[in-house]
């Protein structure tokens, strides 16, 4: 498509919107601490969509509405509220029995279902998310936080029986381990938020939610629902510039567990600003730039569609995404070729259009930086292989494949985060292995041949560079109950669903020695259930 035909894609009013996806502007004004919805008049800042109106000046992007600003004076409120709900573990939440913080969850899901159509227009129109993706994003949400219950209940039930062993009787279970400050990103604004939200609070911690900055309107529909199903000061919200309200937190020494789904970058910074490094929990899911391995021996039809899906889906903002792709040179041009075509195939439109598969981007920023990772690229010998790639209108930019990337391009290193796919061609296999072992990234990679003692040789070495190989298949997170990280600069910590669990608890022991009188307080104890962690209740 040309420049007009893409400003067409944007419409002109609300009446070329259906009326089921229309947006009033939410202005929101309240914000969440020690279980009070507080009235905000402060600051306030405004949401911008990256879907456009077309206008007489030229594309506008539409204000889906506008959230609080607040300072450092909230945010050391919320922390202590979280503090106090804690009480050094011997608040409400932390001292409740597992069955007990179940319901309140289950609760919890049932109000969330209530919201659904609001959340998911939300996610269309803050970040640019399709109809069927962002569908897609909440069901799977709930989807994992049953799992996550069913997990629990799982690992509860391992732990409600005695072990005695060498004269010595013990209870192992799991506790909390304190304050929590949880920050999500933008391009899995909810389920990538909650995957480690629900498990940190399930475990009996209490929380710190930095919203992010690009999707923080959706969870606005759901402060209400954590006020209502959970004690006073269990979940906290912070509003704001990280940079103005997050560093005091962590100075404060407070804070006993870190997650953050961002950059490495924030994370060091963060990490070195507590003042007790040893009691901080770290919980990171970092930068990644998975790479695509295609032997010459590959199936290039099968090659193309898994690497097109892994490194498009969502435009390319996923941490996951296949974000370079190594070729072997003798078949560089069949698969340029066939990829080529399959990438213009893909349809651009406004995030509740019906078969829509590119959509503008939420970051304003974003189209001009990744035109300069093109540029940058074609300057230095490389070429935009597909037609139109890389032409921008407002915030959208047509998807480029641009080969031959080589060591030296911003394309080569730097994880573009958007939908621009850098591929390099090689003669050897020690090419594609040598980039990922000086890479600072280890998450994943996805190798495609059909040469069974050759992928055989490559599961080998490449397993000990990062933590999932994918073979014949795209770099993906799913499904929830495998384990999610990585190694080097991409990930601290292992999200799953139990191991997301354990990430946000630590085992703990009650143990006596094997004596009748012993046996009798223990026998008392638990018989009169006068212990929550001393119990052999079990939950079904």
């Amino acid at each position: 498509m040309n420049k007009p035909q893409l400003a067409n894609l944007f419409p002109v009013d609300d009446s070329q919107i259906p009326e089921a996806y229309r947006i009033e502007p939410l202005h929101q004004r309240e914000y969440l601490i020690n279980g009070e919805l507080r009235t905000w008049d402060g600051p306030t800042v405004d949401v911008l969509s990256p879907v456009c109106f077309q206008t007489k000046t030229g594309l506008e992007r539409n204000v889906v509405g506008s959230y609080p600003v607040t300072t450092e004076k909230e945010a050391q409120q919320a922390l202590e509220a979280a503090v106090q709900a804690y009480d050094n573990g011997r608040g409400e939440w932390p001292t409740m029995s597992i069955a007990d913080r179940i319901t309140c969850m289950q609760h919890f899901v049932g109000k969330m279902l209530e919201r659904k159509a609001q959340i998911v227009n939300l996610l269309m129109w803050e970040i640019g998310k399709t109809l069927g993706d962002s569908t897609k994003e909440f069901d799977r949400t709930v989807e994992y936080i049953y799992d996550t219950i069913d997990a629990l209940k799982d690992i509860d039930r391992a732990g409600s029986r005695f072990k005695i062993e060498q004269g010595i009787i013990g209870q192992i279970r799991r506790s909390p381990l304190g304050v929590v400050l949880c920050m999500g990103p933008f391009n899995y604004p909810l389920n990538e938020t909650y995957t480690t939200l629900i498990p940190a609070i399930l475990m009996g911690n209490t929380i710190l939610f930095k919203t992010p900055k690009h999707g923080t309107l959706l969870h606005y529909p759901m402060l209400d629902a954590f006020r209502e199903c959970f004690p006073k000061g269990v979940v906290n919200t912070i509003y704001g510039r990280g940079a103005n309200v997050v560093p005091a937190l962590m100075q404060s020494g407070k804070i006993n567990v870190l997650t953050l789904i961002g950059s490495s970058r924030v994370a060091d910074s963060l990490k070195k600003m507590h003042p007790k490094s040893n009691r901080l929990r770290a919980v990171l899911g970092l930068d990644a730039k998975n790479a695509g391995i295609i032997l010459e021996n590959a199936d290039i039809d099968l090659a193309v569609k898994e690497c097109l899906l892994g490194s498009m889906s969502f435009n390319g903002q996923r941490c996951t995404a296949i974000k370079i792709i190594w070729v072997h040179r003798s078949i560089a041009g069949s698969f340029l070729a066939k990829f080529s075509e399959e990438l213009n195939k893909l349809k651009p439109g406004m995030p509740w259009e019906s078969g829509t598969q590119v959509t503008p981007l939420p970051e304003q920023q974003k189209p001009a930086y990744l035109t300069e990772c093109v540029n940058d690229a074609v300057g230095q010998g490389a070429a935009v292989i597909n037609e139109g790639g890389g032409t921008v209108v407002g915030s959208y930019f047509s998807p480029a494949l641009v080969y031959p990337v080589a060591d030296g391009m911003k394309l080569y290193r730097e994880e573009q985060f958007g939908p621009v796919v850098p591929v390099v061609p090689f003669d050897s296999i020690e090419e594609p292995i040598d980039y990922i072992i000086t890479s600072d990234h280890g998450q994943q990679v996805s190798v495609f041949g059909t040469d069974t003692e050759q992928i055989a040789e490559l599961i080998d070495p490449l397993v000990n560079q990062v933590s999932r190989v994918n073979i014949n298949a795209q770099c993906q997170r799913g499904p929830d109950t495998f384990p999610f990280t990585g190694r080097k600069d991409s990930a601290e910590g292992t999200l799953s669903v139990e191991d997301a669990l354990r990430s946000f608890s630590i085992r703990t022991v009650v143990a006596t020695k094997d004596t009748d009188t012993n046996k009798a307080i223990l026998n008392d104890i638990v018989g009169q259930h006068k212990s929550e962690f001393l119990s052999t209740n079990f939950i079904f």
